[in-house]
């Protein structure tokens, strides 16, 4: 009898053993699943685009069922150069990370060549346009969409300023399809409330540098008299200076009503916790698939990866109206802003349509009256024009 006991003691202590070991491995596959990622900033920054960014990962870290203190590894204030980047990709690698985002778009030659030399190991460029078949895409979004809501904002708030000039701080102008459609789009939005309104580009010629966001903010403002500062750039210097001075802003990436509250109407902010879970989940339980399921990503208002900060009470009533009926066009696939149809508002919010050509500031058509949108190629790769409404001061 004790000696079928101790064989059913010792079956029962096996099994638990063997469930043990079961459930400590299923406790540690999450661990052996590492996320890497390479930032232009630091990941410390309270606002901003790297802050943006860094935000979207834990956030889809976390709703995946991911530590991210113990998953997710990051090589922070990397520059745009391919020797640095290399190296911090070596490094994440070296760590174990199964996919790897870079979020500078100057990372692109650097994680191209690199998902060839880590064919095991996704990666997954921000703002970029390379990619492959098996182990590298690229994300972005219709920010664009944003940024007209954006400029709706501004345009009420230079009429009710009695002041058409409306200032944007750009990291780059039409060198770069992300800058220049996003200069284009807010003008659009701009002149959708107000006729007569002009945005006065300053381009930095950087991604970030602190100090040119805010010289470039000052010069808008005490040289062409700039009402509202718009910006496409990193830091929340371009509102503080607004704020400091006694205007307003559009800021970017964050709502900046945190930074400059006195002076912030709202800022085109992204969601990148859509794309990032999608990414880091497909990566982590089909990467074999992961080209096919997620491929090159390029979500907008509809899918909730863009949108606009809520609007402060420094924005007049009527924008809430109307960029309301703006953004509901864009998500039902009705209308989008680079079309050869115009929205206009009124003093109340209300809008018509019109058939109206798109036109370059020196008068070239690029799609004609009633026409349909450019293209996703042209807004994310060869827009090039700014559109009428903008004049390009540095």
């Amino acid at each position: 009898m004790r000696s079928i006991l101790k064989k059913m003691l010792g079956v029962a202590l096996a099994a638990s053993l063997c469930l043990g070991a079961v459930a400590c491995k299923k406790k540690d596959s999450k661990s052996d699943f590492k996320v890497g990622a390479i930032y232009i900033n630091s990941q410390n920054d309270t606002s901003g685009y790297t802050y943006a960014h860094h935000k979207g990962i834990t956030t889809a870290m976390e709703a995946a069922g991911l530590s991210v203190k113990d998953d997710l590894i990051i090589v922070d204030n990397v520059p745009e150069d391919d020797e640095a980047v290399r190296a911090a990709i070596d490094t994440l690698a070296g760590k174990g990370c199964k996919i790897i985002f870079g979020i500078s778009f100057g990372y692109i030659n650097a994680m191209d060549a690199a998902a060839k030399d880590y064919p095991d190991i996704i990666f997954s460029h921000g703002t970029g346009y390379l990619s492959n078949d098996t182990n590298f895409n690229n994300y972005f979004g219709r920010i664009y969409q944003a940024r007209y809501l954006a400029g709706i904002a501004a345009g009420y708030k230079s009429l009710e300023l009695g002041n058409n000039n409306i200032g944007y701080v750009s990291a780059y102008g039409t060198e770069y399809a992300e800058t220049c459609s996003g200069i284009n789009a807010f003008t659009l939005g701009c002149l959708s409330v107000n006729k007569d309104a002009t945005v006065h580009v300053y381009e930095l010629n950087t991604w970030g540098d602190i100090e040119k966001e805010r010289q470039a903010a000052q010069i808008l403002i005490d040289t062409y008299g700039c009402c509202v500062i718009a910006q496409h750039c990193d830091s929340a210097q371009p509102q503080l200076v607004a704020a400091e001075k006694g205007f307003f802003g559009c800021g970017y990436n964050s709502d900046m009503a945190v930074d400059a509250p006195s002076a912030h109407l709202t800022a085109p902010v992204w969601n990148w916790n859509v794309y990032y879970q999608l990414a880091i989940e497909t990566a982590r339980d089909d990467a074999k698939n992961f080209m096919s399921k997620v491929g090159n990503y390029y979500g907008g208002l509809k899918e909730n990866f863009v949108d606009i900060s809520p609007l402060t009470e420094n924005v007049p009533a009527p924008a809430a109206t109307a960029i309301a009926t703006a953004r509901e066009l864009m998500v039902k696939g009705e209308w989008d802003v680079f079309s050869g149809v115009a929205l206009s508002f009124d003093a109340s919010g209300n809008m018509t349509k019109s058939d109206v050509a798109l036109v370059t500031n020196d008068g070239t058509e690029i799609v004609a009256a009633g026409g349909a949108s450019v293209e996703d190629g042209v807004i994310t790769g060869s827009m090039n024009y700014f559109v009428a409404g903008v004049i390009q001061e540095q």
